[in-house]
């Protein structure tokens, strides 16, 4: 079924084909088959989507708080009227559950509700008479045009982790989606502009490499928001700071969860299920390694996950009960199988084999379990990005959180036990930049911010939240002295028969 979707690109406010000399194929990774095809952004569409972004910062910098506060008012209700669609066009082309695409959907809502508070967000400091008859105050203003380039795995959540609150903050923006889902993006940015959004402020285009660099070598782009792989995001972040850009990337993890021998094994057990094989493990806050403290307690933890696993319901996105759908491409199910079997071929013992799934059409991969990882071993050091679980054996509650501050990337981590003293010494002390105590997946709702630490994040600021905020504003400093009219001989009376 062909996708009924005819939105390209977005200048301008102006429905626009690309220019580039590449085509994209897009699937339904449930099908396998091409239900859509896309003539890409070549560089003069860049060009193009940035002339009319910086134009429209003149006008768009100078509106008040307010208005652009009742503009997200008016998106937030359009998003959440038509959230049924935009969840249906994540699930044709990422292949996710249509509960998992509306959750997407919803958390993209949170942060335009952040938005909607803007006035409060951007209010200053002030500190009067700093020294005699002098005060001094500071100012966040925007920084011009932004930019963000987005990945396939949320392509409606993550878009609305980064315009909102740069256009909220008085900026414009060139949001580059990917090639490989984009329909939901384009979707999203008609409903701005419906929402009451001059035209040129928020440009949408999509395209792969060709538009990244030109985004990256513009020189009339202030600000870079990046989410995806590390290899991706650590050139994007070079690149752009060469170029005299603020970047953030958000890139890889492996993200650890702990399971103390006091924890609720029902609890973990639930909380895996979900953080190990939603979205079929395609999320950068997955939980891919279970550190268990014990033999005794990993026995019993494997015992009741098995038939967790092998009951789960693995279809398309509109099959009644469905719990987890396709991988997005053949070159995502291709990668995960030789992660399998590289975890085979290094001696770890594979309880769960999902493989038998591939054989349906589309891109299945079944639910893995492998037991008795070892940190040496590639599916516990690389991102695998499928429903791959690894499960580590150590002795003592210091062995897993060595585990977890010892490794390259430092997104997320999350422990279970019933005991305060070691919940509280986790979050005090684990080296990532987001801690979760009872909790399958330690994400912050949108008034926090989201960002990890090590190889996970690329320059100093997290996304959304206050830290959105600061990061598409810059601050400025001002310091006034107004001599007293007394002191400086003012007058203040108007001369018999002058007009007022």
């Amino acid at each position: 079924m062909k996708n009924k979707s005819n939105l390209q690109q977005l200048i301008n406010g102006e429905n626009v084909t690309g220019h580039s000399e590449t085509i994209f194929d897009i699937y339904n990774p449930a099908t396998g088959q091409v239900i859509r095809q896309m003539q890409g952004a070549s560089v003069g569409d860049i060009n193009a989507a940035v002339s009319v972004a910086k134009v429209a910062f003149n006008h768009w910098s100078q509106v008040t708080p307010s208005k652009r506060a009742q503009i997200m008012f008016n998106y937030r209700e359009l998003v959440i009227k038509n959230s049924d669609e935009l969840a249906r066009m994540v699930s044709e082309e990422h292949g996710k559950t249509l509960a998992d695409a509306t959750g997407e959907v919803m958390r993209g809502v949170e942060v335009i509700e952040f938005c909607t508070a803007i006035n409060s967000h951007l209010k200053s400091d002030f500190t009067a008479n700093v020294s005699e008859g002098i005060d001094s105050y500071n100012l966040r203003q925007p920084l011009g045009v932004c930019a963000g380039i987005t990945p396939f795995n949320f392509p409606a959540m993550v878009p609305m982790w980064m315009y909102p609150i740069a256009i909220a903050c008085g900026n414009t923006f060139v949001l580059k989606l990917s090639e490989k889902d984009p329909s939901c993006g384009l979707r999203l940015t008609e409903l701005m502009m419906e929402a009451g959004l001059p035209k040129g402020v928020l440009n949408t285009v999509v395209g792969d490499k060709e538009a990244v660099d030109a985004i990256l070598h513009h020189p009339d782009i202030s600000a870079i928001s990046f989410v995806g792989s590390t290899a991706v995001g650590e050139y994007i972040y070079h690149e752009g700071c060469k170029n005299n850009k603020r970047v953030q990337a958000l890139c890889g993890a492996k993200n650890h969860m702990i399971v103390m021998p006091d924890a609720s094994m029902d609890q973990a057990c639930d909380a895996i299920i979900g953080a190990a094989y939603g979205s079929a493990g395609e999320r950068c806050m997955a939980v891919a390694v279970v550190v268990v403290i014990g033999d005794e307690t990993a026995d019993r933890l494997i015992k009741q996950l098995k038939p967790m696993v092998k009951g789960l319901h693995i279809g398309k996105y509109d099959e009644e009960g469905v719990e987890m759908g396709p991988v997005i491409s053949q070159q995502s199910q291709d990668k995960i199988l030789s992660y399998i079997e590289q975890g085979e071929q290094q001696g770890a013992e594979l309880a769960i084999d999902g493989r038998s799934e591939t054989q349906r059409a589309g891109y299945f991969v079944g639910g893995c379990i492998f037991d008795k990882v070892t940190p040496d071993m590639s599916i516990y050091t690389d991102e695998i990005f499928g429903p791959v679980l690894s499960i580590v054996r150590v002795d003592r509650y210091e062995e897993a959180l060595e585990l977890i501050n010892e490794h390259e990337y430092g997104n997320g981590a999350t422990v279970f036990t019933r005991d305060g003293d070691t919940a509280r010494h986790f979050c005090m002390n684990v080296q990532v930049g987001m801690a979760g105590v009872n909790v399958p997946i330690p994400v912050p709702v949108a008034m926090h911010s989201f960002g990890g630490w090590k190889r996970s994040l690329f320059g100093t600021t997290s996304i959304h939240g206050m830290e959105g905020v600061r990061f598409y504003t810059r601050l400025k400093t001002v310091t006034t002295r107004w001599p007293s009219g007394i002191r400086a001989g003012a007058q203040f009376h108007f001369k018999r028969g002058q007009d007022v």
